[in-house]
């Protein structure tokens, strides 16, 4: 469904519900990472025979969100999405060290994506699908952009969902074509991969990144990637020769890619999910 007439009041409710989910993806996004490498820590002090390296409970809940310059531990009131950031003036109570401005940044764009599903798909299974996607594909974008790190439980879990949302008609596309849209999307870039690699003997993507793929193709159809890596290509290359123009590539010139995957999964979704030529509308 699109073009619903929602009442406002319904929009509200759902721009509020996407900054609470905004608000938990930034903690997702800062400290999903960091787990990880103390998991492989902990998995390669196994394989050592060496002892676990004794390290503080660290979680998704525990500790408690805290200042990043001085450990100032965050009051329920200093963690009011958008609006505690606009009291502080984006500044640490305690310290008065600035606080990133992606924060809020994330909340907003989290709580426009929610209201723009319930407007166009109406509060139901359908826009619930839509803004979980999004919600994941955001995080995804922002740690591989601070990381190079496409997590599994988040690429794999997009691509399931998309799947099982196919199954039950939620996401617009047919479950054959959302079947064939994850092996298209996983095999194209392990193509590519693996050709480049033979060639060049360098290695040009990350593994992540054709599971991302694939679950834009588990979401979109296999006829939605085109239009996806094609923005994600010109994309990602006007950004890469704009940051080594500027000298801020990171070390080894790496510039991660599923930030552009990302890109262009938003475009494809604002312009029609689920039919033959997402960049036409059509």
């Amino acid at each position: 469904m699109s073009g619903l007439a929602i009442p406002p009041l319904y929009l509200l409710v759902a721009a509020v519900a996407g900054l609470l989910v905004g608000s938990f993806l930034n903690v997702l996004i800062v400290r999903l990472p960091v787990m990880m490498e103390r998991a492989w820590a902990r998995d390669c002090a196994a394989l050592s025979d060496l002892p676990a390296p004794q390290q503080p409970a660290f979680n998704l809940l525990v500790p408690r969100s805290r200042c990043g310059h001085c450990g100032h531990p965050l009051r329920w009131v200093e963690n009011i999405p958008i609006l505690s950031f606009m009291v502080l003036r984006g500044r640490c109570s305690a310290c008065g060290a600035a606080i990133s401005w992606r924060y809020p940044a994330v909340e907003a764009v989290t709580a426009l994506l929610f209201a723009y599903c319930a407007a166009r798909w109406g509060i139901g299974p359908e826009a619930a699908a839509w803004a979980t996607f999004g919600s994941i594909l955001l995080s995804c974008a922002l740690i591989d952009w601070d990381t190079t790190y496409l997590p599994d439980d988040l690429t794999l879990g997009l691509l399931w969902l998309g799947l099982v949302s196919a199954s039950l008609g939620y996401s617009g596309v047919r479950l054959d074509d959302a079947l064939w849209g994850a092996v298209v999307g996983y095999g194209s870039l392990w193509s590519i991969f693996w050709i480049f690699k033979l060639l060049t003997g360098k290695e040009g993507m990350g593994f992540g990144d054709f599971k991302l793929f694939a679950a834009l193709g588990a979401w979109f159809g296999w006829t939605g990637l085109v239009p996806v890596i094609l923005l994600a290509s010109c994309s990602g290359a006007v950004i890469g020769l704009l940051m080594q123009w500027r000298g801020s590539l990171r070390e080894g010139g790496v510039l991660p890619f599923g930030p552009f995957l990302a890109l262009g999964g938003f475009a494809v979704m604002g312009v029609g999910p689920g039919k033959p030529f997402p960049l036409l509308g059509l």
